[in-house]
């Protein structure tokens, strides 16, 4: 099975991809010859994923998915949620936003967040969404060079290490994507004869 998957973080592709059975394919939307940019003007990161797909939807992509994952902090009520890779401005650079979280957290003590990812799916004409969380809590200055975003400064429950600290298998395992990507897999087995 093909899917088309709705981002061009190439970094997602590879992280997902690693995550699915050999049976299914991502084609990308570099593979499709598409560099624009696709609309994310929703106020929630279920509203984005579910625009995203329905975009590609309608330009006439049968199965495709796209997912959208936001960094909620709780003593930032919530920020920067869904404007997540865009916190620090329009460029989309990691390294600002990260400095940002940092710089707003400066004088906290509760560091708890989340990642949260929404898979919008569209099989058969119909849409499906799987969302997948991961608790933790956000440390004073980014550790580990692995991942992306805002890996580098986000400690899962139950370890001492970031996300940007642990292989791309142990991440998978436990992050957010990967639990929203195994509900994808398990709907997708249940649909096959």
């Amino acid at each position: 099975m093909e899917f088309v998957f709705a981002t061009g973080n190439q970094h997602k592709v590879d992280e997902v991809q690693a995550m699915l059975p050999q049976s299914i394919k991502i084609i990308s939307l570099k593979d499709l010859g598409f560099d624009g940019e696709l609309p994310e003007t929703q106020p929630t990161i279920e509203g984005n994923a579910k625009q995203k797909a329905e975009y590609l939807f309608h330009q006439g992509e049968e199965f495709v998915f796209a997912e959208d994952t936001g960094l909620e902090i709780e003593a930032l009520n919530g920020e920067p949620g869904v404007k997540s890779a865009r916190y620090a401005g329009e460029a989309k650079k990691s390294e600002d936003n990260m400095q940002l979280v940092l710089a707003n957290l400066k004088e906290i003590t509760n560091r708890k967040a989340r990642f949260k990812t929404v898979i919008a799916l569209f099989y058969k004409s119909k849409l499906h969404c799987f969302e997948g969380i991961l608790n933790g809590t956000i440390i004073d200055e980014p550790s580990g060079t692995s991942g992306f975003g805002y890996d580098p400064i986000f400690v899962p429950e139950g370890s001492d290490k970031t996300l940007a600290e642990i292989s791309k298998e142990e991440k998978g395992a436990i992050s957010h994507r990967g639990k929203a990507v195994e509900k994808l897999v398990a709907f997708l087995k249940e649909q096959q004869p």
